[in-house]
């Protein structure tokens, strides 16, 4: 077993698998073999096909451990790529090397938090490939080496109560976390705020379970921009934006106060802005206390405001405490927030690798952690490697010693 005092290994807790060409096929009837996610070369590239989606996997996505000159944002095939990428025990053999001790990876041909499914025209069809994924990254990638991944759920969005069922059924199978969407409403699913109760199965088993919410920027299916010709670089930098809003929407949300036991990760969003949007919650509430009395709108495009009397936002709890009890910042490279973890919190803070995508710290993670954390005492610093994960998710890590 690791030592408290050993930190060198991490568990990261944001980095990405690419689903093995068959990993729906191989388990599929016959009758929907054709039907289900499957690749298939067009024009010398491997595509992934279902329904009327085709997607290929480009270069982008796939920088670690490839040298710069290399780097070729066009698509890459299976064969032309490292076997890390989609292969577990060739990943495993990568995380010895970058000092990582566990994994939680999301999807590609899925998206983020189940987006393709939810999606689909054949919702039965969608829901047989829901539960067939989450039985590939339990059973097949995370179960070729036990312990080493964290296996991380999709959910039938179009259907909570169905959801709620998958989220027990993976539970019990030994699942850790779930993805969802950093923002519902952008995907055309009712709000953080619906009042219909329709996400209250989805969190409630999902509290009961034990299971956090993985909620990684671009879930929503959007990133932020400044105009539609801005360069990518644009809204690569806004990116993190995308949680802060999240972030809000969930304070403000009520969610956390009916949920105790709730839990989301704010997935490759940096921490340094974090602080801040805290502060900036607690200012709203104070200023602003009226609205905790009366619904209030108001677009200033138009400057017109209306108001109802269904009531706005009452919190028991102040926005500080809320996310001392419910919320984890993870970050990859961020030094001031590592610098101002105590304003973060020390016990709300994991760290990530994004393997293998263009910001992933691979193959030198664990000493860039080192050093920013090194300002840090070793308490703290273990709790961000690995303490905070391995109490979040239940870990039981295992011995490097037999590795």
């Amino acid at each position: 077993m690791l030592a408290d005092d050993d930190l060198s290994w991490l568990v990261s807790v944001d980095d990405h698998l690419f689903e093995a060409p068959d990993a729906w096929t191989s388990a599929a009837p016959a009758s929907i073999r054709d039907r289900v996610p499957h690749v298939v070369q067009e024009d010398g590239v491997d595509t992934w096909v279902y329904e009327d989606v085709r997607t290929s996997i480009t270069g982008a996505l796939v920088q670690a451990g490839r040298p710069t000159e290399a780097i070729d944002p066009g698509p890459v095939n299976y064969a032309d790529m490292l076997p890390a990428y989609y292969d577990p025990l060739a990943r495993v053999d990568a995380m010895n090397q970058d000092g990582v001790l566990a994994s939680l990876c999301f999807p590609f041909f899925p998206r983020f938090c189940g987006q393709t499914f939810y999606e689909a025209d054949d919702k039965e069809l969608a829901a047989w490939c829901v539960r067939r994924y989450n039985d590939w990254v339990i059973d097949e990638w995370a179960g070729a080496a036990p312990g080493r991944f964290i296996p991380l759920i999709i959910l039938p969005l179009w259907d909570p109560a169905m959801a709620a069922g998958e989220i027990e059924r993976c539970a019990a199978k030994g699942a850790k976390a779930i993805s969802f969407s950093e923002n519902p409403s952008k995907l055309g699913l009712p709000s953080m705020h619906d009042r219909t109760g329709y996400w209250d199965p989805i969190f409630s088993t999902a509290a009961d379970a034990g299971l956090p919410l993985a909620i990684h920027f671009g879930s929503s299916s959007s990133i932020p921009t400044t105009s539609p010709d801005a360069p990518i670089m644009v809204s690569g930098a806004l990116s993190p934006i995308n949680l802060a809003y999240c972030l809000t929407d969930w304070i403000f949300s009520g969610y956390f106060e009916r949920y105790e036991n709730l839990k989301i990760l704010l997935s490759e969003g940096g921490i340094g802005w974090i602080p801040y949007m805290i502060e900036r919650c607690e200012n709203m509430i104070r200023s602003h206390e009226w609205a905790s009395r009366v619904d209030f709108h108001y677009d200033l495009g138009s400057g017109k405001g209306e108001a109802s009397d269904r009531g706005g936002t009452v919190l028991a709890s102040t926005p500080t405490d809320l996310f001392r009890d419910h919320v984890y910042g993870c970050f990859i490279d961020d030094v001031y927030g590592a610098r101002h973890l105590e304003e973060v919190g020390f016990d709300n803070v994991m760290i990530e690798t994004d393997f293998p995508h263009g910001d992933s710290s691979f193959p030198s993670s664990i000493a860039g952690a080192h050093k920013q954390l090194a300002s840090h005492p070793v308490d703290v610093q273990r709790k961000v490697l690995r303490g905070n994960a391995e109490r979040i998710f239940g870990l039981d890590l295992p011995d490097p010693a037999t590795f």
